[in-house]
């Protein structure tokens, strides 16, 4: 059995999502608000030689006809940003309200990170942190390109973070993109799946929980927190979100998604999940012409 085959029970449609996982991904970029609106990036593309259509689910979203979003003119004013379609989903989700007190627990490149500033009008506290020093540049370089000014950048291992250099004792949000199989990305990069193996799912998912649960206990009682990956398994998604609700004081709590999705699982191999995991949702490849992806809201105090 393939890595892929595993999933099928899941899909629904198991010979749409083999070709949709066999197809290049589209390029797609997000206008950044903090730099320009929708419309000023709209007039942009239309006085340039780049085809485009919009997504119809989140405004602000552009599908070009390019393979290389990062060098078009918008891109280097900060006017828009490459980032994978199912990339837009959890910022979002997350919903971070101007003047609050936003963790991106695993910040670096910076796609998400931005989005969330950009959602915040680049105002309150964004603490944008990775573990890994080699992606921080990067995630100061994209924050710096789109003009984020809110953002302090930490080089931590988000499962202990330290709330001690702030001034402030608990986030309001936090938004947790694990680390993860990234097999949902097969569709950009074909050698995603090399290195898979049954034994790293279960490696990396006590990292990803342990993350979670820091950033949970890391939220002010009432506050939110969105856990999301861009893979399959269930062993990264459901199965690290059904121990944090034992562990931990907070519930899953139900949002919209436009895009075409299904919902979390609540077994898995013989395994039984808490039945609000069905709130959670997950996106196939063939559903949108996009990547996979999968994310779930959590309210902090049950």
């Amino acid at each position: 059995m393939t890595v892929l085959e595993r999933y099928e029970p899941l899909v629904g449609d198991i010979e749409a999502f083999r070709a949709a996982c066999q197809q290049p991904l589209p390029s797609v970029v997000r206008t950044n608000t903090i730099k320009a609106d929708v419309g000023r990036a709209r007039a942009a593309l239309d006085e340039s030689d780049i085809g485009y259509e919009s997504p119809e689910w989140r405004p602000g979203l552009f599908r070009l006809d390019t393979d290389k979003p990062g060098s078009t003119w918008g891109s280097f004013q900060g006017w828009w940003h490459g980032q994978e379609e199912v990339s837009a989903i959890p910022a979002p989700v997350l919903d971070p309200q101007p003047g609050e007190r936003v963790w991106a627990a695993c910040g670096a490149p910076g796609s998400k990170a931005s989005h969330l500033a950009a959602l915040m009008d680049d105002s309150g506290t964004l603490v944008a942190n990775d573990r890994n020093l080699g992606r921080l540049s990067a995630l100061r370089f994209n924050l710096e390109r789109l003009g984020v000014t809110c953002a302090a950048v930490t080089n931590r291992d988000a499962r202990n973070f330290s709330m001690q250099p702030f001034e402030f004792e608990e986030f309001d949000r936090a938004l947790v993109d694990a680390p993860c199989s990234c097999e949902g990305t097969i569709r950009k990069n074909p050698d995603a799946l090399a290195g898979w193996s049954e034994g790293y799912l279960d490696s990396v998912s006590t990292l990803q929980r342990s993350i979670l649960e820091r950033a949970i206990q890391a939220t002010r009682e009432g506050g939110s927190v969105v856990y999301s990956t861009c893979t399959f398994a269930p062993e990264e998604n459901e199965a690290v979100l059904d121990g944090v609700l034992e562990s931990e004081d907070c519930r899953l709590v139900e949002f919209d998604l436009a895009l075409d999705h299904g919902p979390g699982i609540t077994e898995w191999q013989g395994a039984e999940f808490d039945s609000s995991l069905r709130t959670a949702k997950r996106v196939y490849p063939h559903q949108n012409d996009t990547g996979g992806f999968f994310c779930a809201r959590l309210e902090v105090g049950g």
